[in-house]
This record gives structure tokens, sequence and C-alpha cells, in this order.
């Protein structure tokens, strides 16, 4: 019996990418395993959601660290005791150095919600409704150590509505990030995705700057 590949999921929150991704498992429709859910955050609800779902769930306090390079050492040791093929950030709200990233090169993706280049770091939605955006949306991309610099695998636009607040924005975006992280996830598992020379490459074809475009 073949083993599904095994993924590892970093959160810092509530875990609704974390939750879909459960569920498409559950269903068949992501043929994966969960290793373990890891959060730097104690309170996080999606350590909750990993406990339900019979996942092991960790919390690595970053608190409890005197600096984010022996922080990133203790997660690089945890995450290796799973051996995963992929490590996905979901609302992983930290900067990772880049020997953590390089040690994970091309098994490292994580989801923005922005159409990359365009708004890396944080608040991104209100960022997007100052600059009059008619739209906005999503990318996941691989990680690389330039913070959201990673080349883009796929992008999701939203439409931005006249006297859109950033809740009602990041409400639009958060629904097209549940379907598109277990869809990219799928190609990752079946092998169809790898990042070779900092591009993301689908079934032996280079991606465009701007990722698969899903509308």
């Amino acid at each position: 019996m073949s083993t599904r590949p095994t993924l590892c999921v970093l959160i810092s929150g509530n875990g609704s990418n974390l939750q879909a991704i459960i569920d498409r498992i559950a269903d068949g429709s992501l043929q994966a395993r969960i290793g373990c859910v890891i959060s730097n955050r104690p309170n996080a609800y999606g350590l909750e959601r990993a406990r339900e779902a019979g996942i092991d769930a960790h919390c690595l306090d970053h608190q409890k660290f005197d600096d984010r390079e022996s922080y990133d050492i203790a997660l690089k040791a945890l995450i290796e005791q799973y051996q995963p093929d992929c490590v996905v950030l979901a609302g992983f709200m930290r900067i990772l150095t880049a020997d953590f990233v390089d040690h994970f090169s091309g098994k490292l993706v994580n989801i923005h919600p922005s159409l990359l280049p365009k708004y890396k770091g944080l608040n991104t939605h209100q960022r997007a409704i100052d600059n009059g955006d008619r739209e906005h949306g999503v990318s996941v991309h691989f990680v690389t150590p330039e913070l959201d610099g990673g080349p883009v695998i796929i992008q999701s636009k939203v439409p931005v509505f006249d006297g859109d607040s950033a809740v009602d924005l990041a409400a639009r975006v958060q629904e097209q990030e549940r379907q598109l992280y277990p869809f990219v996830l799928n190609w990752i598992c079946s092998g169809r995705l790898k990042m070779k020379d900092n591009k993301a490459v689908l079934d032996n074809e280079e991606l465009p700057v701007s990722g698969f475009e899903s509308d």
C-alpha cells in the first residue's frame, strides 16, 4: 500500500485554511496526511482543530526563545521528526530565517492575502482599499528568503466594491484561500508541482510570474 505524502502545517491563529485542508483530506479530494500542526502561539484555535481531527498538535511558543535563530532551529528539529514532504504555512505569522527556508527549499509553501508582488507583509486588505484598487486577491507561492518574494504558483482575484471595509474584503479573500490552498497541495502531493531554479514548474512547464491564474 502506498504511503500518502505527509504535510506539516504551521499556524498562528484560527486555522481556517488548516480546516479546509483537513476537510479535503477527509473527503478524499486531497491525497495527503497531516503529520503535525505547529503553532507559535499557545492560544491558537487551529491547535484545537488539529486535536479534534486526531492530528499531533504542538505549540512552540516564540516568546520562550531569545532570538529568531534559536526559535527556527527548534522549529526545524520539531518538523524533521515528521519527515514531511511539504511544510505548509497557513497563517503562520513569523518571518523565517534564511537558514530555515533554505533547509526546506522547494518543500515550503505559503498563502498570502494579496496579488503578489503587490502588498507584501501585513494589512494587505486596507492597503488595497486605500490605494483605490478595483481588484484584490490571494497568492500561493513557494517560500524563499525574501519576504513574500518566492515564485508565485497561483493567484485568485476578488473584486473590491465601493464601501468595502478591510473586514469585508478579508472575508472575500479568505473564501478563495480555502479553495485554493488544497488545490495547490494536490499538485505538490501528486508530484506535478516543483520549484526549480527559483521558478514554479507545473507538469514540467515553467509558470508565468503571476502563476497559474484562477479567476
